[in-house]
């Protein structure tokens, strides 16, 4: 069956940095697209990046642009989340996602498989 396990969270103080990464195993992800999205306390789960496999194309979320990058190996069926410049306001759980949508998915319910978090803690 789809596994997609997230790594790389951790505590890390306002202005430094995280490298998340995301497994995906027991299929092909070549036509899917990859997403990030988290989860603070008491908040909904909102879209952060996704990337297309295939093509490599990248977006973003507005709260993120210019300090999260996105990017994937193919190969290795890994997708990771660079994060710089980060802000307590970064602190939450982060999901990893695989959508078989045809067009652009930013939103939860076109995901079709899920990771099962990894918490970034952002301390001032």
């Amino acid at each position: 069956q789809v596994q997609l396990v997230e790594s790389g969270g951790g505590l890390v103080q306002a202005g430094g940095s995280l490298r998340l990464s995301c497994a995906a195993s027991g299929g092909s992800f070549s036509s899917h697209t990859m997403g990030w999205f988290r989860q603070a306390p008491g908040k909904e789960r909102d879209f952060v990046s996704a990337i297309r496999w295939n093509s490599g194309n990248t977006y973003y979320a507005d709260s993120v642009k210019g300090r999260f990058t996105i990017s994937r190996d193919n190969g290795k069926n890994t997708v990771y989340l660079q994060m710089n410049s980060l802000k307590p306001e970064d602190t939450a759980v982060y999901y990893c996602a695989a959508s078989k949508s045809i067009i652009l998915p930013t939103t939860r319910d076109r995901y079709n498989y899920w990771g099962q978090g990894a918490q970034v803690t952002v301390s001032s």
